[in-house]
């Protein structure tokens, strides 16, 4: 699967996730585009878009995903805290379909 992780994703996270092509935002040449224009972007070359961002749900129409998201919900986005969820983030993965959202983590 192809897998765009948000700049506030910790970069490292893409180790534990070697079944995939993973990209990051700063790959891509997207830093600093806003949320609208860069789950945009992703929806042309990604399948799945995976952030951190708990307001994300709240600022985008769900129902108009260009994108699926994926949002690991944490303590905190430190890597010690993000790669519990990666078998978790694995199983959503093999459920998810195109343009939805789907929260993984301890946070539920």
């Amino acid at each position: 699967m192809r897998l765009l992780l948000d700049e506030s994703v910790p970069i490292r996270l893409r180790n534990a996730l070697a079944l995939h092509d993973v990209r990051t935002v700063g790959d891509m040449g997207w830093s600093g585009t806003k949320n609208g224009k860069l789950l945009a972007l992703a929806g042309a070359d990604f399948d799945a878009f995976v952030t951190v961002d708990k307001n994300l749900a709240h600022q985008q129409n769900l129902s108009a995903l260009p994108v699926a998201v994926v949002l690991l919900d944490a303590p905190s986005v430190e890597l010690r805290n993000l790669l519990p969820l990666v078998p978790a983030l694995e199983e959503a993965l093999l459920k998810l379909a195109p343009r939805t959202f789907a929260r993984v983590g301890t946070g539920l």
